[in-house]
Parts: C-alpha cells; structure tokens; sequence
C-alpha cells in the first residue's frame, strides 16, 4: 500500500485493502482475546476455587475457549465470498415422509447455528410435505463470514433412526442434500437478459387462518437458456418476492459462471452427486448407537444431540483445515 503506483490500479486497491481489513480485523480480536485471556489468568490466582466468583471466572474462561475455536476458524477463510451471506436450500431426496421430516430437522440444526453465530435468517421458499416435514426449503443466512461457515455442509446427509413414521419400529435410512452457494453482492456483475426470463406467480402456501394468501403473491423465475429455476413467496408482496427471487437468481448464474470458468465443479458447490446411498457426506446414526460422522474428514462424535442443537463448529474446522491442506 505504500508503493508510489499503487493507488493507479483500482482493482489491486479493491484486493489488497479488502485482505488488510481482513487480516486487522483477525489481528484486533486476537489481542482482545489475549488481553481478557491475561485479565482471567490473574483472577484465577487470587480467587480461591471455593468462591462464588470462581465459578463465574470458569464461565468466563470457557465462553473465551469458544471465542479462540471460532477465531480459529476465521483463519482459514481466503476466498473472497466467504465473508458474504450464504443461500442455503435443503432438497428431500429417497426415503419419502421420512426424508422429509429429515428436511425439518436439518433446518432446524442450521437455525440454532446461526442463532448462536448472531446471523439473521430468512426464509424465502418452502414446501410442506403431505404427512410432515418439508420437501424442500431456502433460507438466506446473512451475517459476517456466513457463507464461509456454512459452505462446508453442502453435500448429501444421511440419517438412519428407529422412523417414528414406521407402526413396526423398523431403521430406516433416509437421505437430504443440502446446497449453499454464497449471496453475490453489488460489485458482481452479472447480465440478465430480461427476455430469457419466465415469470410466473402463485398463490404462496400457509398453515392456514390468517397467514394463508389470498392473492398471486409468489413468484417463480424461470430462466430460459439455463433452465434454473428460482421461487419466493414468503415475502410481503409480490414485488419484495421477486426482488429476492432475482438476487437468488444472480447467486445461481454467477454459481453456474464459476464452474464454466474454473472447469471444476466443487470450487463453489462440489460435485453434484444423487440424493441417495452412496453419495453422503455426513452420517448422522440415531439408531443402534449414537454418533455423527464426516466422511470427508473422518471427525465424528457420538454427542449427536448436541450436533443436531446446532453445535457443527468442530465438522466446520475440519472441513476447513483440510480443504486448506489440498
């Protein structure tokens, strides 16, 4: 930055000061860290272990430690959408009502994780399945380094349980996938011919009483020369569903640039495999054991109720550290 010319090349000044505000930020939060880390250390000398404020400074210690293991995980963010919003759409694939409800569980994992990383969440499509669960769902996390956090769960997820779906009590094995790609901001510039786009509206789906539809506010855009289609219907009126259709559009477009660009599929998506045995990236066995594991890493855990409360930081670094590692 402190070159003569640097400042003559709009595109460096874009990169190089985007990595600086980075790399002080990281540096920043790890003397905060450090400085409290000292502040407690100190405590815990002069604090006997039989009082009341020694427990609170264990407290403090641990909310520290998770504070460190996340800091550590923004480390290993480097591509430039990591530090975006990820759009997240979570698909059905065989095992029917089953895999379904499955759909409603992994939901409801990743709400409780971007719940505990402060990200807001909003739900822009979904469809109810007949008996229960969702065949499918999207939501948008947006927050710092959402993207970067949540790239590591797209793939297949496979569960096996005793179905509480099944009179006999037989295991079922049943399969979701989950897909993220990252929200492109503003800069990214993406041409969108509007004659290649099919618009259709509908009436968006409800539980019924006062938050059913009653007007064609749902929007579905199809685009044409790719065939990706893309639908909102949880927004307020139908042009707020299609402001938001149109963005998860350029996400997609710009998805489908990347892979025709970099001719490798997995640079933002990973390989696109079916939804079914076979293709799984994480096992999650509720029956005749407990455990959770990641077969592209190898980490497992057999605290699978804490995994399924959103607590998937330690998958997230491992993925991380090994994709680092390649």
């Amino acid at each position: 930055m402190s070159r003569d010319d640097f400042w003559n090349d709009p595109a460096e000044q874009v990169q190089v000061l985007g990595e600086y505000k980075y790399l002080r930020q990281i540096l920043e939060e790890y003397e905060a860290l450090r400085e409290k880390w000292q502040e407690v250390e100190e405590w815990r000398s002069i604090l006997d272990p039989t009082e009341p404020e020694y427990l609170e400074l264990e407290k403090e210690a641990k909310d520290l430690f998770a504070k460190v293991v996340d800091l550590d995980i923004k480390m290993l963010f480097r591509e430039p959408e990591d530090k975006g919003n990820a759009i997240v759409t979570i698909h059905s694939g065989a095992g029917g009502v089953e895999s379904q409800d499955w759909v409603a569980m992994l939901l409801r994992m990743y709400l409780r994780f971007c719940e505990r990383k402060g990200f807001e969440v909003k739900v822009t499509d979904e469809l109810e399945g007949e008996e229960a669960g969702l065949k499918h769902v999207t939501f948008i996390a947006q927050g710092e380094y959402a993207y970067g956090y949540l790239k590591s769960e797209h793939g297949v997820h496979r569960l096996i349980r005793i179905s509480p779906f099944d009179a006999n009590k037989r295991r079922h094995t049943t399969f979701a996938l989950v897909d993220v790609i990252p929200e492109m901001g503003e800069e990214v510039e993406i041409e969108i011919n509007p004659q290649d786009l099919k618009i259709e509206t509908f009436r968006a789906g409800g539980h019924g009483g006062q938050h059913v539809n009653v007007t064609d506010s749902a929007v579905r855009i199809i685009h044409i020369p790719t065939g990706i289609v893309v639908q909102c219907q949880n927004e307020r009126s139908q042009h707020q569903n299609k402001a938001v259709a149109m963005k998860i559009l350029r996400a997609r477009l710009y998805e489908r640039y990347r892979e025709e660009q970099k001719k490798k599929l997995q640079e933002i998506k990973g390989e696109h495999k079916e939804i079914a045995w076979g293709n799984q990236i994480r096992t999650y066995v509720f029956h005749p054991y407990n455990l959770v594991k990641d077969h592209r890493t190898g980490y497992e855990t057999g605290d699978v109720n804490r995994v399924m409360d959103g607590e998937i930081d330690d998958f997230i670094e491992a993925f991380l550290k090994k994709e680092r590692s390649l």
